[in-house]
């Protein structure tokens, strides 16, 4: 039944109805019902229903949408306002979530730094790769366009991150992918930071050829990669 489940069962017993059913902020974030999204948030939390608990059905409903999109059901712009939705939920479920039982501590492996690389402006697909991390429960520090080698590397020994992600839109631009990574070698951060790269101007080739580890092409690629490297 979820983790609503045992709540829904023990209200049932105490004689009150249950508020909201087991899977449905799943399935309305999974079909980007924000209306009815943020009434079932509302209930739940009346409910005092934990925000951690709430937060893991919404990030369960946003990998949902990344199913979708894979499956070409959803595209780009459902991907842009799952996103917003998204950020919309974590501004909301913060506060709560630093009031409640602290989750048990996990490994390093939970901060990434993400940027454009130094002489790109473009930022869209980044900031979609950024707001489905953060999604899926990751901690991202956004360096924004244009970011030099340094500023990445300053960021990871900042953030303590096991992984960079860098876009690049132009090609005239993929030399700073491959100086991205010598910079966090030189800094002595290589071994243990994962790089993953993206963009109109990337490839597996290009991950390659530059010292990166990684490519993903889509936002939901991004989610897997990150996934895959902090062993979830």
């Amino acid at each position: 039944m979820g983790w609503l489940g045992p709540i829904l069962e023990r209200r049932h017993v105490e004689g009150e109805p249950p508020m909201v059913k087991p899977g449905a902020i799943a399935k309305a974030m999974s079909a980007l019902k924000e209306a009815q999204l943020k009434d079932l948030i509302a209930k739940a939390i009346r409910a005092k229903v934990p925000a951690a608990d709430i937060l893991g059905e919404c990030r369960a409903g946003l990998g949902e949408v990344g199913e979708r999109f894979n499956s070409g059901e959803y595209f780009i712009s459902e991907l842009m306002y799952a996103g917003e939705i998204m950020k919309d939920i974590m501004a909301q479920l913060t506060p709560l979530l630093k009031k409640g039982p602290k989750p048990k501590a996990r490994a390093e492996a939970k901060h990434i730094v993400m940027g454009t690389v130094r002489g790109d402006i473009h930022d869209i697909g980044k900031d979609i790769v950024v707001l489905m991390l953060r999604g899926a429960g990751y901690e991202v520090t956004d360096l924004g366009v244009d970011v030099k080698p340094e500023q990445f590397v300053a960021a990871v020994k900042k953030t303590g991150a096991f992984m960079v992600g860098m876009s690049v839109f132009l090609t005239t631009c993929c030399k700073a992918l491959q100086d991205t990574a010598e910079a966090l070698k030189a800094a002595g951060l290589r071994e243990r930071v994962k790089i993953m790269i993206g963009g109109a101007a990337a490839s597996d080739m290009v991950a390659q050829r530059t010292g990166c580890d990684s490519y993903g092409a889509t936002a939901v690629d991004a989610v897997a990669l990150a996934n895959a490297a902090a062993g979830k």
